[in-house]
């Protein structure tokens, strides 16, 4: 299927493992010019060398100053933007009683005012040029909380309430904002979570099966796509039923 966004320029944050990769991968495969990311070198090289075309960026995305450095150097490589997935690792795991007050600020950051800061700074451009797609990959935590991810499950909640307040504030210029809610895929992620038991994984979910990252990278991909022009402020779950609730 042409998605009709071949030549666009994207900036994957956090794409070198796990969904993000397969989300830049999918984006190349339509045709996309793709910048890849992550703090880590070898992984960064080892990502940017799988997918043909990729521009690698070394870049710590989860504090501000690091998000906005990583957004200013991705522009200036691709010249422009049209496509942007905020993106980030994971906060530390832990329920209630066993985090530290003081860990808070850290994940919220990371996981909100780090990913604010990457759309605030790709906003004007993408009003000035009436056409743009920002799709953040947040989780289904933020419908139904996980045990013991409790920073996780925080700081989701606040990015996916300011990324519907931004797609009502931009609707009417061409630019759309939603995001895509992971649940349980075979990851790296998931891997630590599960302490290495990726086979105990999926026994639990409707699907019977964990889900497969590149399958996730292909629905983010869509709703970068010129056919999904008028969808915005929605969030997606791709959790294998997962979630029960009715909305």
């Amino acid at each position: 299927m042409d998605l009709g966004i071949s030549g666009k320029r994207a900036i994957v944050a956090a794409s070198t493992s796990g969904l993000g990769l397969a989300t830049a991968r999918a984006l190349a495969e339509a045709g996309c010019r793709v910048v890849v990311s992550s703090r880590d070198q070898q992984r960064l090289a080892s990502a940017a060398k799988s997918i043909d075309g990729s521009i690698p960026i070394q870049a710590d995305v989860s504090t501000v100053a690091g998000a906005e450095l990583f957004i200013d150097e991705a522009v200036a490589a691709l010249g422009g933007v049209d496509i942007l997935i905020p993106n980030a690792g994971g906060p530390p795991p832990g329920n209630f009683a066993s985090t530290d007050i003081a860990d808070y600020a850290a994940a919220i950051e990371m996981n909100l005012v780090a990913m604010a800061a990457m759309c605030k700074k790709v906003v004007p451009a993408m009003q000035a040029q009436q056409w743009g797609r920002i799709v953040a990959i947040t989780s289904t935590s933020v419908r139904q909380p996980m045990p013991n991810l409790i920073l996780s499950n925080t700081a989701r909640t606040g990015l996916t309430s300011l990324l519907k307040t931004l797609a009502l504030e931009v609707a009417s210029e061409g630019i759309t904002v939603n995001t895509v809610q992971p649940g349980l895929h075979l990851t790296p992620r998931v891997s630590d979570l599960y302490a290495g038991n990726l086979d105990d994984v999926g026994n639990d979910l409707p699907m019977g099966r964990a889900g497969d990252a590149d399958d996730f990278g292909q629905v983010t991909a869509f709703l970068c796509s010129q056919q999904a022009n008028y969808i915005t402020g929605v969030s997606v779950p791709v959790d294998g039923a997962r979630f029960v609730a009715l909305q």
